[in-house]
């Protein structure tokens, strides 16, 4: 492998010595930017054509309630980004500089090579078409619920995978339903905010940008690719149509957001009318796994081996909270990977095109 087709580090001097300033990553081509963004665009705007053609079909307009789906995640999600931009700018500007009297305008420097007009576009505009399709996912995930479920289906199939075994109660007798449910809970609930890390991160830190519209086309993939398979196959998932079956299990973050998608669900179908009906339970794929295990292949195509490393463990422990608590059946998480392959190949073909074995060449 030649020098060239490594990925720098996420935070580095690039360039320059004894002082010197840090030469940033070519600014992308104009004609690359306009690609990227209308690929990108492209994919959102239909997708929310389709989100509306269903909302016309179940008569229920979008909603973003409290701002949790769109408003409020865009504002979490610009806030991390310019906390994270100027961190990394300061430590490019103190691995250039070594003093603090050069720092601050090492800064300044930093900022102004790495964050062209041309990046901060592809950043902004990125980042708001992800979240145009999250919400978009999020009705589409809430409106499945009016269609008839097929869990006994999935609970049969993973009964026969397992020789007549229930693959949560082995858990169960394994792991034990004490500090265990403790410990995964913890890694289950930490999902959201890894999403957020491996999208806005990518953004922030990698040198190219185009590097980091492999993750963010990735997301936005896996996000459509998750609700298309929530119709193909709507299910809710064990915990909801074998609630014995977790009994034993302490109470958890996990378990009261459980309760709560139950309550949720049943209130949509019961008045979907209401302002806040908003239902928030699919079980078929397992986005969970799907994410995570994206995040994943995008760190091994970006040949980031440390994160690489750190995202299979965590991949491995998330796996088990989905099927210690019920979430989701076994095959939930087969076809999560399944997504995750799928939406990696779509989003190394959109940004590397024709070039698909580009990763991390300079310019």
């Amino acid at each position: 492998m030649s020098a060239d087709e490594q990925v720098r580090p996420l935070t580095e001097p690039t360039g320059g010595t004894g002082g010197g300033r840090a030469t940033a990553p070519a600014d992308p081509p104009r004609r690359e930017v306009l690609r990227l963004t209308l690929a990108l665009w492209s994919v959102a705007l239909a997708f929310g054509v389709v989100t509306l053609a269903r909302s016309q079909a179940v008569g229920i307009p979008l909603r973003d309630p409290d701002g949790r789906m769109f408003l409020g995640r865009m504002q979490s999600a610009f806030t991390l980004l310019l906390v994270l931009v100027l961190v990394d700018a300061a430590v490019r500007a103190w691995w250039s500089e070594r003093s603090l009297r050069g720092l601050v305008g090492g800064f300044v420097d930093s900022l102004r090579r790495r964050w062209t007009v041309r990046r901060t576009f592809l950043a902004v505009s990125g980042l708001v078409a992800y979240h145009v399709v999250y919400v978009c996912y999020r009705n589409l995930k809430s409106w499945d619920a009016f269609n008839r479920d097929r869990d006994q289906a999935l609970h049969d199939l993973d009964r026969t995978l397992f020789l007549g075994h229930d693959p949560a109660a082995l858990l169960h007798d394994l792991l034990g339903t004490g500090h265990a449910a403790t410990v995964l809970a913890f890694f289950y609930e930490s999902f959201v905010y890894v999403v957020v890390a491996a999208v806005v991160g990518t953004i922030a830190l990698l040198p190219r940008i185009k590097d980091a519209y492999v993750m963010l086309v990735t997301g936005t993939w896996v996000w459509i690719l998750g609700v298309a398979s929530y119709y193909l196959v709507p299910s809710l998932g064990p915990f909801a149509t074998s609630p014995e079956d977790f009994a034993r299990l302490p109470v958890t973050g996990v378990s009261t957001a459980q309760a709560e998608y139950l309550v949720d669900r049943a209130h949509l179908l019961a008045d979907p009318a209401a302002p806040d009906a908003f239902a928030s339970i699919s079980a078929f794929a397992s986005l969970h796994t799907a994410f995570t295990c994206a995040i994943l292949l995008v760190a091994l195509h970006l040949r980031l081996r440390w994160l690489s490393a750190v995202m299979s463990a965590y991949l491995f422990l998330v796996v088990l909270a989905t099927i210690y608590f019920g979430m989701h059946f076994v095959v939930d998480d087969v076809a999560g990977v399944a997504i995750a392959v799928v939406a990696v190949l779509l989003a190394r073909l959109t940004v590397h095109w024709p070039h698909l074995d580009d990763r991390g060449r300079t310019g």
